[in-house]
Parts: C-alpha cells; structure tokens; sequence
C-alpha cells in the first residue's frame, strides 16, 4: 500500500497561539510544502471560514502543484440532516478540490455529551457523508477525532466508526491523538488492539499526533512501525497547545532510519530551506534547536567532540547534515580545543593548520577573553577578525584610531530624551572629531561613527544596524554587572554578528560596533590600513 506524507500546517498547524495566516501566506505556504514533496496538503475548512474559501478559490488559478494534491477540510454531515442538505458538505464540494478530510467523532462520550445524538446516528453520519463524497468522484480522509481516548473507554465502538468508514469508501482512517497524552508504546498497543478486533489492515490506517507529553514525533514513527501507512503533520511542529508532530522530523526519520523513501527524489534536501522560508511567513523565528532542520542541529561545543569530528565528521553526526539541507558547525567557547579553534577557522576561510604558533595564541585568547565574559557562539564575525589578527602576516586591522568618545543623554523641557555622541579617531594620518544624536547612546554613537568615517569609507552607507542585544552575565549584580552585547549588521546581501563585553553597556556597545563595521569594510574589500585602539580583544 502506498505511504502518505499528509500535511495540516495550513489547517490544524494554524491554530497555534499567535499565528494568523493570510491567504496569500497560505498559498506561499502550499509552494513551499509542494518543494519538500508532500503527497497532501490540507489547506484550511472551506465554508466555515471565509479565508479558507477563498484561498481554495485561488488555488484553482494559481496553485501549480507539482507533488502534492490539495485536500479541503470538513466534517460529517449534521445529526439529522441529509447530507445532501447539509451546506458544509456542500462547501466541501465547491472547494473542488481532488480529496477531502472529514472530522469525525471517535469516542462514544463525544458522541453523546459534544454531538448530543446516539451512537447509532453518528455511524450513520460518517457512512452517508463518506459514501456521498466518494460518489462525487472524491478521495476521502476520514479523522477519527479522540480515537485513542475514545478506544480506552469503549474500544469496540471506535473500531466500529474505523469500520464504517473505510467500508464506506474512505481512504484512510486517521487515529488521532487529539488531546496528546499517549506514549509510543500506547500507541503500538491500541494499534495491534484495533487491528486485532477488526478486519482493518494496519495499511488502512494513519497517525495525527499533538504534542502534549513531547512525544507525537516518536507517536507517528511508533504507528509506522506498526503498520500505518499514513502520518500527518505540520511545519516546525506549529499547532494548538504545544502543536502537532513536526513533519521535517516525521519524515526525516522515515527517510534516514527507517529507509523508507516517503519523499520524491532530492525533496529532502529543501527541508531546511522550507522550514525556515514557513517560520519566515508565519512570522516566528525559526527554532535553533530543533532536530534536522535547526541552526544549532549540527553544531558541536566541546573540544573532545571537535577532535573526532576533525578525523571523521560522522563520528559526532548522526546523519550528514547535507542532506536535509543544513551544515555542521564549530562553536567557539570556553570549552574549545585547538581542534574546535582549527575547525572553526576553516569553516570560515582560515586555515591555521600551517601556523601552529597562531593557532595555540587563538586558543588561549579564546579562553581568556570567555573567562571574562566574552562569548563567541554567536559572533563569528568577531572571531573571525581575531583569528585574522593573530596571522603571520596580519594586516593593519582597524580603518581608525581611537583618541576618544563622548555619550551625553539629555532629558529636554518637551519631555524628549535625545542622545548625542562626539567621537575623536584619527582616520589614514587625519584627525576625525564627529557628532551625531541618536534616539539611544549606542545609536547615537554609531552615527557619530558613521559620520567621522563616511568620507574614508563610503561603503558605510551600504552597512545598517539590524539587531541589538544586551545580556547581563550570570553571577554579576546590581551596577556593577558585566555586560555582553550582540550586534548584527546588514549590508550588500550578507549579515554578520559581533560581540562586546565590559561593565560598562556603551563601551562593550562600542567594541561590538567597531567589529561590525571593521568585518563589513574588510569583507566590502576597503583598505584598513588605520590601527590602534578601536576595540580591546584583537
């Protein structure tokens, strides 16, 4: 029986706490999800939600699906009422799309406290509704909603819901774990149960976890395990509560453990690329940690696992990043070797193999500068300019020196609070002094900064302050804390980080800043060939 990877990110990972698509977000979505190779995607309930019926109206004309088939979401006709009659199954129908999911009640308490009917007429509902679809030429999905819930408490009236709907002509009936408390071997328990009491094949069922207990990614693979030949998830795991099983996750596993091909040939390696191109749309930053697809999925800390990792990549990956799209990093911490401080360098360009003296001065600068608060996890840019210091044949490394800088904040009679900063530097033999104002003092200063420079270096112009974050380190108190900052700098399509410390918030301002656009003038090819005390570390 053929596998089916059926995503929900537009229907069920839409209602996530937060998140409000568009409909042009969710047809960018759909492209995305018809990149990685899904076989469906569910785009929303038409009929019941205005958005939804459009974006399957447009879908029509602008949706060019090249591996997917687009599936409209609903539910089983109304107690009572004919299905025929009913106008949510008549929006199911004018959504035209090739198949169609039905939501139907899986546990007898549901049946009779939430629908208020009997157990005999919600039968009944799934097999008219899933019978009158089939004969309008659709492929039907049938969600058994709360079906392990349901199973516990009366097993042989959820089995007979499975039943009615496959004999009725639906494709898979979906066991959903619809208020996520169930563990793998739960899971594989009712599976085998269900099976066992039924003349349902395992092939004819599929898997819909949520995440409440952390486990829906380990839920899905224990169902396929078991037989099932159908998983559904969403994009980074969005979803109600704590969300849904991831489906890079779901089907990373599939591919890579498992080895089952669930994805056509060459999708997998754009599992990064859409992952974090969704985030991007949902406006949600992309979680660095998570498994596969994350920034931080490959990256390697401590010195011991870099030493491996030097001889054989594999030895600390349990894949090849490459081929979901990712790539293996070096973090420079307290805690790197010489082989974290060779290995980082390399990834940037830098190769100090053939300079043993450099590479131990890098090292020990690297301890030295974490131990005092430093942190160049994130700020390769600064590492970057250290290890380019630290070279036999280093170059003047700063486009300035620095004589002074000046913060004022002033508190005027309008209630404005306006900063202004003077900074003298002595730029290729010719003394600077800048002022600028700024609605901050690290703003202020960058300006002033800008300002003195500009006529030097005209590539400023191209550099802009994207992010700016403050830290106050662990085990420091009250006015007297060490500060970390973090700047990132935009320009001329690149982005770059940069790190300063001191006790003082402008002046480790200030080292992050004269790194940023250091880095950024080194890499627009602008000669630096001022040096002197622009920033401490280097």
């Amino acid at each position: 029986m053929t596998f089916q990877v059926y995503d929900t990110t537009l229907r069920d990972g839409a209602q996530r706490e937060g998140l409000s698509y568009s409909v042009v977000d969710k047809l960018a979505v759909a492209r995305l999800l018809d990149d990685l190779g899904v076989g469906f995607i569910e785009g929303g309930w038409p009929g019941a939600v205005p958005k939804d019926t459009e974006f399957f109206h447009r879908a029509r004309t602008e949706l060019k699906l090249r591996h997917a088939v687009l599936v409209a979401f609903g539910a089983t006709r109304k107690a009572g009422l004919a299905v025929s009659d009913d106008p949510q199954v008549r929006g199911l129908l004018d959504a035209q799309t090739p198949a169609v999911a039905l939501v139907a009640k899986a546990d007898l308490r549901h049946v009779e406290r939430a629908l208020r009917t009997t157990a005999e007429e919600n039968l009944a509902m799934v097999r008219d509704t899933v019978a009158y679809l089939v004969a309008q030429g659709r492929r039907v999905f049938v969600d058994g909603e709360h079906t392990f819930d349901g199973f516990r408490h009366d097993p042989g009236y959820t089995a007979a819901v499975a039943e009615t709907a496959l004999a009725a002509g639906a494709e898979r009936f979906v066991l959903c774990d619809t208020n996520g408390g169930m563990l793998p071997s739960q899971v594989t328990a009712v599976i085998a149960d269900l099976v066992g009491r039924t003349g349902v094949a395992p092939g004819q069922l599929g898997m819909h976890a949520q995440n409440d207990t952390a486990c829906a990614v380990a839920n899905t693979i224990a169902a396929v395990e078991a037989g099932v030949r159908h998983v559904q998830g969403t994009a980074n795991g969005y979803g109600e509560r704590p969300g849904n099983a991831d489906i890079f996750a779901i089907v990373a596993n599939l591919q890579l453990k498992l080895g089952m091909p669930v994805l056509p040939e060459g999708c997998l390696e754009q599992m990064v690329r859409v992952a974090h191109a969704i985030a991007e749309i949902a406006n949600i930053a992309p979680d660095t940690h998570q498994a596969y697809v994350g920034a931080a999925a490959f990256a390697h800390k401590a010195g011991l696992h870099a030493s491996a990792i030097k001889v054989d990549p594999l030895l600390y990956n349990h894949v090849d990043p490459a081929v979901v799209g990712n790539d293996m990093r070096i973090l420079v911490t307290e805690m790197a070797g010489r082989a974290s401080i060779e290995l980082k360098s390399r990834e940037l360009g830098l190769d100090l193999a053939d300079h043993p003296d450099a590479l131990s001065r890098v090292t020990g600068r690297v301890k030295e500068l974490e131990a005092g608060g430093w942190s160049f996890e994130a700020a390769d840019a600064s590492f970057e300019l250290l290890v380019r210091s630290e070279l036999p044949d280093a170059a003047p490394a700063r486009p300035f020196a620095l004589e002074s800088y000046r913060v004022l904040v002033e508190h005027r009679e309008d209630g404005a609070v306006v900063s202004e900063a003077t900074v003298k530097i002595r730029v290729r033999g010719e003394r600077v002094i800048a002022t600028a104002e700024g609605n901050g003092p690290v703003n202020a200063l960058d300006e002033a900064l800008r300002v003195g420079l500009a006529r030097h270096y005209p590539e400023l112009r191209e550099f802009e302050l994207a992010d700016y974050k403050v830290r106050i380190l662990e085990g420091s108190h009250g006015t007297g804390a060490v500060t970390r900052v973090l700047v990132e700098t935009a320009g001329a399509g690149r982005d770059w980080t940069t790190v300063g410390v001191h006790p003082n918030v402008v002046e480790a301002s200030w080292h992050a800043l004269v790194d940023a656009l250091t880095y950024g003038l080194s890499k627009a090819g602008a000669p630096l060939n001022a040096s002197g005390s622009g920033r401490g570390p280097a």
